[in-house]
């Protein structure tokens, strides 16, 4: 018999819980804000993640989200105001719960299936693509719009986009384009794509689950899976767009990858090039070139050493003594939105490698510490590692 319970009594839930036999459902409930992840969301999370994980009658946790959301991302303007008002330590404080479940999720030993019927993107991504499976539909919306707040792909992003097929993953991560559900598949990020309208069929199929069989679970999924053609203007619809993004995104720095696409320009009227060239170049310089090398570093990692390295980042975005784009990306395009960011170096030939590297150094304060990541006993090895 399926049950809801209220895990902070007193307060309004903004994680809902359903059981049913050896399924444990976890709803994320901020709708209205498009279920950004709150850190009383990091919190419980966490605790349900390790509780579950330890109870042997669980055999699978479904995440998925209430409203046209899965998850949009962190409750990036709550950090923002926090961090300028307060400290950027309360910044850290919420990166640090939020990549610690990032990890937990890459590395769980029970099956996990992410229904992404809608929005998912930043946070979102990381709570979903370190999983077993991941359901898109014909509503999912993906994307990695962090560069164009100032921000760099983060969650573990270095990590599951740079395992992307060629050079995708740094155009997603560059230009924040936005993918829909069958594109989702076709990459990668995605391991099935069921009709919205099928979902209550194959949620009622999972709530029979009693096995911790991740083989036995993906063919149930498959029973309700279809084919998801991709639409001709897609990035992945075309080969030689492929090619051209390899050819252009493989490029060194983000002013050669830019100097490419302008290259392919000259070769005809192209909507594509066009939107991406207008993409880089509305983006924050210093969160384009510290993406590029987040991304490249994390081709050679482990996702431990990903979120490791992206929380040092994160600590020096918060800090803003390099820049304080992160703070007017989040003025320009969710506070005031007038979409009209002042970028601080305002161009990339402004931003030199030593700039650059200091996101990726310690942080010099004394109360600073690395993120620590807990120990894991029989650690699985995260889905994305094996496209």
């Amino acid at each position: 018999m399926m049950a809801s319970r209220d895990e902070r009594k007193g307060v309004e839930d903004q994680i809902l819980v359903e059981e049913n036999s050896c399924v444990r459902t976890l709803i994320l409930n901020r709708p209205q804000q498009l279920n950004a992840l709150s850190y009383q969301m990091l919190y419980q999370l966490r605790k349900l993640f390790n509780v579950y994980e330890e109870d042997s009658d669980v055999k699978l946790v479904i995440v998925k989200g209430k409203g046209r959301a899965f998850c949009a991302g962190g409750d990036v303007l709550a950090v923002a105001h926090f961090v300028t008002t307060g400290h950027w330590s309360f910044g850290a404080k919420v990166a640090w719960a939020e990549y610690i479940i990032n990890y937990i999720l890459a590395t769980y030993r029970k099956i996990q299936v992410s229904i992404l019927n809608g929005f998912v993107m930043g946070g979102g991504a990381g709570l979903s693509i370190h999983g077993k499976f991941r359901v898109a539909t014909e509503n999912s919306v993906f994307a990695m719009p962090e560069t164009a707040l100032g921000h760099f792909p983060d969650t573990g992003a270095s990590y599951f986009l740079s395992r992307l097929p060629g050079f995708f993953g740094e155009y997603l991560g560059l230009t924040g384009t936005r993918l829909d559900g069958a594109e989702m598949l076709a990459c990668g990020l995605a391991t099935h794509f069921v009709s919205s309208k099928g979902l209550p069929l194959l949620e009622a199929a999972l709530f029979k689950v009693d096995t911790a069989d991740p083989n036995i679970v993906s063919a149930i999924i498959d029973e309700f899976s279809q084919c998801a053609p991709l639409k001709e203007k897609s990035a992945c619809y075309s080969g030689c767009r492929m090619d051209t993004i390899d050819r252009c995104f493989s490029k060194r720095t983000v002013e050669e990858i830019l100097s490419a696409l302008e290259k392919e320009a000259t070769k005809g009227p192209d909507e594509w090039i066009t939107k991406t060239i207008k993409s880089l170049k509305k983006a924050s310089p210093i969160g384009l070139k510290v993406s590029l090398r987040s991304i490249r570093e994390g081709r050679l990692q482990s996702v431990g050493q990903c979120l490791i390295r992206e929380y040092r980042i994160c600590c020096h975005v918060f800090r803003g003594e390099v820049s304080k784009d992160f703070f007017e990306g989040c003025r320009a395009i969710l506070l005031d939105k007038d979409k009209n960011p002042k970028w601080e170096p305002s161009k990339l030939e402004l931003v030199n490698d030593e700039m650059v590297d200091q996101y990726f150094s310690k942080v010099d304060d004394e109360e600073w510490k690395n993120l620590k990541l807990p120990l894991r006993s029989d650690l699985a090895v995260s889905a994305i590692a094996k496209l």
